[in-house]
């Protein structure tokens, strides 16, 4: 069956092109700078030198008229710290939250060696421990959640007794 088509395909060959068609490619040829001036081309590469102008002056006015500080003076300071409460004001609002875990997960403990404290009586193993702890709060009458978590880092000296 392959075979029957190779030899159909093999049979095949491109139609002739029509006299007309040979006719309109020969006069386009023939005229080829007069159907220039019908083709829409884009004018991509033309600036309008005015309009930016213009921009980059209104650019540069804001910027000198703004100003921007972003260190805040100290009126700013104090007036952000008389407007928040205290943290023991919030959590006097809170008197249904009960603690129900704390989670330390332990991401790494590094031995630093020995080290001499002042006033010790011998030297002392350095450890560093870097650790996440979440502490989670429930509210017992309507069941909401709190969770806080943040990174601590503790150092253990350990005292090493010579033999």
């Amino acid at each position: 069956m392959n075979e029957e088509l190779e030899s159909e395909l093999k049979k095949l060959r491109p139609v002739q092109p029509s006299p007309e068609l040979m006719a309109r490619i020969e006069s386009a040829l023939a005229d080829g700078g007069t159907c220039a001036s019908k083709v829409i081309r884009p004018e991509r590469f033309r600036v309008n030198w005015l309009g930016l102008g213009l921009g980059l002056a209104a650019a540069a006015t804001f910027l000198i008229l703004a100003r921007v500080d972003f260190r805040p003076s100290d009126k700013t300071k104090q007036a952000n710290v008389s407007d928040t409460p205290s943290l023991q004001q919030r959590a006097a609002a809170l008197p249904n939250y009960q603690a129900t875990g704390l989670t330390q997960v332990v991401y790494s403990k590094h031995d630093e060696g020995l080290v001499f404290p002042p006033g010790a009586e011998g030297p002392s193993r350095r450890v560093r421990t870097a650790k996440r702890e979440t502490l989670r709060w429930r509210d017992r009458q309507s069941g909401a959640q709190l969770a806080v978590s943040y990174p601590t880092e503790e150092v253990t000296l350990i005292p090493v007794s010579g033999q």
